[in-house]
Parts: C-alpha cells; structure tokens; sequence
C-alpha cells in the first residue's frame, strides 16, 4: 500500500465542477482537465459534478468545524472532500463573483478542506473569470487551504466549444500541467500538516 493507504502511492487529486446550469461550459471544461490531469500522472483523479451531487442550501444546525451533521447528503459530501488531497475547482464567474453552488458546497465544511492545496480552472468572457477566481481565493484561505498562484484562465470559452466538447489552445494545455505540477508539489509539502500527531512518548 502506498500513500494514505492507497494503490501506487498517488495523492487524490478532485476535480469539482462548480456550475450546475443546463447547457454548462463547466461540463466540457471540466471532461478537458480531467484528460489533462489523468495524463499528467501524478496523481489518482476523481471528478465531483456539483450538478449530479445536488447539494442544498446548507442548513446543517451545528457549525461545520465541529463534524456533527445531521443530513446524510452532508455526510457524503464530507467523506468525498476529506478522501481527496488536493482539488481543482472548475469555475465560471457570474456578476465578477464565485457561483453560488460552489460556495455552497465549500461552506458545508470546515476540517475537510484543511491544509490542502486548490488549483483553479476559471473560465468566462474577456476576464476569463479572474475576478471569481481572485474572490475565491479569500473564501479558501480561511479554511487553510493554499490556493495555487498558476492557474487556468479560459477567455471567450463558448468559443472553444462546439458540440459540447472544449478544444484548448495551447496556453490552456500548458498552464493546466504547469499547474498540476504545483498542486503535485504543495500536496507533498502539506502532507505532513494533514498528518495525525504522534502521539507523544
């Protein structure tokens, strides 16, 4: 066994696809970075589709730091996030902000998303969605997360899709490796934080 106990030794790397609309340009970007990922090889790539997840408005009575829900849907929820290592969030921006599926389903929890790092895939009009993706990064580091300084911005993204399928260009391909070589590199650093404390002799 390698790794946290799992085959091969490779961290867990989700990909969470953070729009849920019809008709979605996440789904395709999404289905592209989860190609870029599987070949990068560095680590074992999960997909979490907020859209097929459903997750509701968060009611959950006790405050998230302290693990006790009450809702099954939140306990699934938290048992994906807590198994991953290192996560990719694949986002659009509406009204120069984060969705609000995505801030839903980062606000479900607190430990889960303890000392692991974040890449962003950000797509949108001419901004390429940078605006969402420099808001989400004051929502993640709250969490103590470390969100990636590379990323991927999609500019005019409905230009690269035609029948639900995205075609990078090749600034996409190569800042999407770029990326996961760092997320590769602050998954290992923090691993030791994310480590249960030996106990003392």
């Amino acid at each position: 066994m390698g790794l946290n106990g799992r085959e091969g030794g490779k961290p867990r790397l989700m990909i969470i696809i953070a729009s849920i609309r019809e008709g979605r340009a996440g789904l395709p970007v999404g289905q592209w970075f989860e190609r870029v990922a599987r070949e990068h090889g560095g680590f074992e790539v999960t997909v979490a589709d907020l859209k097929e997840i459903d997750l509701p408005l968060m009611t959950e009575p006790n405050h998230p730091r302290l693990r006790k829900y009450t809702q099954s849907k939140t306990w699934e929820w938290s048992e994906r996030v807590d198994a991953a290592d290192a996560f990719v969030f694949v986002m659009p921006e509406y009204n120069y902000g984060v969705s609000a599926p995505l801030v839903n389903a980062i606000d479900y929890l607190s430990q889960e998303w303890k000392y692991k790092p974040v890449g962003l895939v950000s797509y949108g009009g001419v901004s390429g969605g940078l605006r969402a993706a420099q808001h989400v990064k004051q929502i993640v580091t709250t969490l103590d997360m470390m969100p990636m300084s590379k990323g991927v911005t999609i500019q005019f993204v409905a230009r690269h899709i035609e029948d639900g399928v995205f075609t990078p260009i090749d600034s996409h391909e190569s800042s999407a490796r770029e990326m996961l070589d760092a997320l590769a590199d602050w998954e290992r650093a923090l691993r030791q934080l994310r480590s249960p404390a030996t106990a003392a002799p």
